[in-house]
């Protein structure tokens, strides 16, 4: 069967999450991505995180995540065979997509003026951190400060302590999102006139998009609103999180008849709040009408509902109304054994040397007539130099010499790194 982008070439040079989960949704869709790693490969490849005891030097987890299927090539782009390399694959690719800052990709001769010159067709796909226009245009970014930035991070936590990072680096993915849907864009526009063109998004704007009811909010009320710990700055009633006698925690957002409304009063040893008029319809139970002090009330009636049963006995409970939207507070470990993850594919084993068989997130677009599907484990740093670059035309002796000079460079920096190791008294694994 078919994929929706069989035929399409992508030329991809990124790294860490914003850029590669990009390529990554393209190449689930059926695209070839090629990867164009320097001698020293994408940093990522070598990130560990906390509580990792996997063999030293096995690829990162996040590597992992946003790379499989792909295949790299590794060149030095300072050289004149690493131009004629990098030249020779977007003479034939349908997309180049990079999160390089733009002096970098200058430098190299890789500007959207310089390409769309020589490749009228190319789609020219970059995300950065704060936008392609004003003052901070090539300020360096990581997740944490585009969510600090967007407003996310000031609105995330206890309004009587400091503000939080979210759990999860959602900004950097969402960017990956906006630039993978503006390449789609492109890639159909392209069909329908002919030409490619620049395809620019940031992690900013990808914080704005994921705010646009808050932020439109208070763009018209001028509120101030404040977070909220377990709540949302903007919803009242008692929309939130709620600790169980166990430990663990139960999301409930809304109950949308009265007959869920009363199961619910009753089961949570609550019967006053069954009749109280404030609270007889799904509007008024997700805040329309009440005041922050019934709010605080109901809430605090629910909390102690909530504290006296474990968190089975509320779900067993909770499975039984559906008319009650409601979920379990899951940790990574949950989602990971979570039945309605791998009933739906969302989930997909990949092999990754030094750990063997394990999991990562799949394909989650599904399509009816044109599926994607996932294409494998994440490469070995330059597994397909010889295959690609004999492909471009490059001869034996070329190939070797560029992989000569790339496993060079990488001995002179594990050298320079042993060095300081050794003056320090450390292992640089």
């Amino acid at each position: 069967m078919p994929e929706p982008l069989d035929g399409i070439t992508v030329v991809e040079m990124t790294v860490a999450v914003q850029g590669p989960a990009a390529a990554l949704y393209l190449r689930d869709m059926g695209a070839e991505v090629i990867k164009v790693e320097p001698p020293l490969g994408d940093p990522s490849r070598y990130g560990r995180g906390r509580q990792n005891e996997t063999p030293a030097g096995t690829m990162g987890p996040q590597f992992v995540a946003v790379n499989r299927g792909k295949r790299s090539i590794c060149v030095d782009l300072g050289t004149e065979q690493g131009r004629r390399v990098i030249h020779a694959l977007l003479a034939n690719a349908d997309v180049f997509l990079t999160n390089y800052r733009e002096p970098a990709l200058l430098k190299m001769g890789l500007g959207y003026d310089t390409l769309r010159e020589k490749y009228p067709r190319l789609i020219y796909a970059s995300v950065n951190g704060f936008g392609p226009r004003g003052a901070d245009a090539d300020k360096a970014m990581l997740d944490g400060v585009a969510s600090s930035r967007g407003g996310l991070v000031y609105h995330t936590g206890h309004d009587d302590r400091q503000a939080s990072l979210p759990g999860a680096i959602i900004i950097d993915t969402a960017g990956a999102m906006q630039l993978a849907l503006g390449v789609m864009t492109a890639l159909f526009a392209r069909e329908r006139y002919g030409h490619g063109q620049r395809v620019q998004t940031s992690a900013l704007g990808a914080t704005l998009w994921l705010q646009q009811w808050e932020l439109t909010h208070t763009a018209m009320t001028g509120a101030n609103l404040v977070r909220d710990g377990s709540h949302h700055p903007n919803i009242r009633g008692f929309y939130g999180i709620y600790g169980t006698k166990d430990g663990g925690a139960i999301m409930l957002a809304q109950v949308m008849d009265q007959e869920g409304w009363d199961a619910l009063c009753i089961f949570a040893d609550a019967l006053e709040l069954s009749l109280d008029p404030r609270f007889q319809t799904p509007g008024q139970r997700l805040g329309e009408g009440i005041s922050e002090e019934d709010s605080i009330e109901v809430r605090s009636i629910l909390r102690n509902a909530f504290s006296k049963k474990t968190t089975d006995e509320w779900a067993d409970f909770l499975y039984t109304q559906p008319e009650i939207i409601w979920e379990r507070v899951r940790s990574w470990e949950d989602v990971l054994e979570d039945r309605q993850n791998h009933d739906n594919d969302y989930l997909t084993e990949v092999n990754v040397e030094g750990v063997g068989t394990t999991q990562t997130v799949g394909n989650l677009v599904s399509l009816s007539e044109t599926p994607g599907s996932v294409k494998g484990d994440p490469p070995v740093l330059g597994e397909a130099n010889d295959e690609v670059l004999a492909g471009l035309g490059f001869d034996q002796s070329e190939r070797e010499a560029i992989e000569s000079h790339a496993t060079r460079t990488r001995e002179e920096f594990l050298a320079i790194l042993q060095a300081v190791a050794d003056s320090v008294g450390a292992d640089p694994e």
